[in-house]
């Protein structure tokens, strides 16, 4: 599936989510967060080097990026494996699982990666801001971990 259009609305969807403001076991829905800008960052795996180094960054700028956004980290890791990577590195955000890729197909970023010439289906490294009113103000693509921060409060 393609990324939706710049301005175009994000995709709505209801999913488990864990950490910042979210007790256990609860589910987010895009469409109940409209009135604040909400960037949504699609990572490959907790707790590998790259997804690390970007999480922890964007923890470490915290305190600038909650007044900008409500921001949210999206894999297709389980609540469970969210919760240790969480508390592991002291995140301040909550992660929503999509185990099923049905977030990341409907925003065009499960797509087919090739390693060492083996080709599978994988997240592609983005982030999508999505304005106050639902609409897709700004995509990073294939972003690096350790470019993504400045990205994001370059759009933000």
């Amino acid at each position: 599936m393609s990324k939706p259009a710049l301005k175009s609305s994000a995709p709505d969807f209801t999913a488990p989510v864990t950490g910042g403001d979210h007790a256990p076991g609860s589910t987010v829905r895009l469409k109940d967060l409209r009135g604040k800008p909400v960037v949504l960052y699609f990572y490959p795996k907790d707790d590998t080097p790259g997804c690390t180094k970007q999480a922890c960054a964007l923890r470490d700028s915290w305190a600038v990026l909650k007044k900008k956004a409500l921001l949210f980290g999206v894999s297709p890791d389980p609540v469970k494996k969210h919760d240790k990577f969480i508390t592991k590195y002291e995140l301040p955000f909550p992660l929503i699982a999509d185990e099923d890729h049905a977030i990341a197909e409907a925003y065009g970023v499960w797509v087919e990666k090739s390693l060492y010439g083996r080709k599978y289906m994988g997240m592609e490294r983005s982030t999508f801001v999505i304005d106050a009113t639902g609409k897709i103000s700004a995509i990073l693509e294939k972003v690096k971990p350790e470019e993504h921060l400045d990205q994001l409060l370059e759009v933000l």
